[in-house]
């Protein structure tokens, strides 16, 4: 892993070019993950700029995208986490999740406290998965699962 300091509005840069990339070439997320040998949430975060990638995963993105030897180096370095500006975000898929946690919130704290004391769910030992279900009464559902450790509080 690189622990060179780089700007964060580069690393910034660099996931529009991404993206950018990714779209040109036509491939999905899942393409690139494969890529990278790593799981597809992960994949998606690092290259939006929110986890470093392993020195071979990020190798691999860059040559599938056509990124050079900066870009590579910068898919490795320790980023500066936060996907959303201060505020109360605008996107509407991200606004809903922004809404799911305003209504549920307290009670996901509530029941994880019930269940596991105090302390909190990590979002460093974590992993996402998001999966597309039919819905018995039509359409389709999303079925997303934060599976996070919990690390107690320590008194001291």
């Amino acid at each position: 892993m690189v622990h060179a300091q780089f700007d964060s509005t580069a690393r910034q840069q660099l996931a529009i070019v991404a993206v950018e990339a990714k779209v040109r070439k036509n491939l999905s997320w899942q393409q690139v993950a494969d890529a990278s040998g790593l799981s597809v949430a992960f994949t998606t975060a690092a290259v939006l700029g929110q986890h470093p990638l392993p020195q071979a995963s990020a190798e691999a993105v860059a040559e599938l995208l056509g990124l050079d030897e900066d870009a590579t180096l910068l898919l490795q370095t320790i980023p500066t986490r936060g996907s959303i500006p201060g505020g109360i975000p605008t996107d509407p898929t991200v606004y809903r999740f922004y809404e799911m946690l305003q209504v549920y919130g307290t009670t996901l704290k509530a029941l994880v406290h019930e269940q596991f004391g105090d302390g909190i769910i990590s979002a460093i030992n974590f992993k996402l998965d998001v999966k597309k279900v039919a819905d018995p009464e039509g359409g389709e559902r999303a079925v997303i699962t934060l599976d996070g450790k919990y690390l107690p509080t320590k008194p001291f």
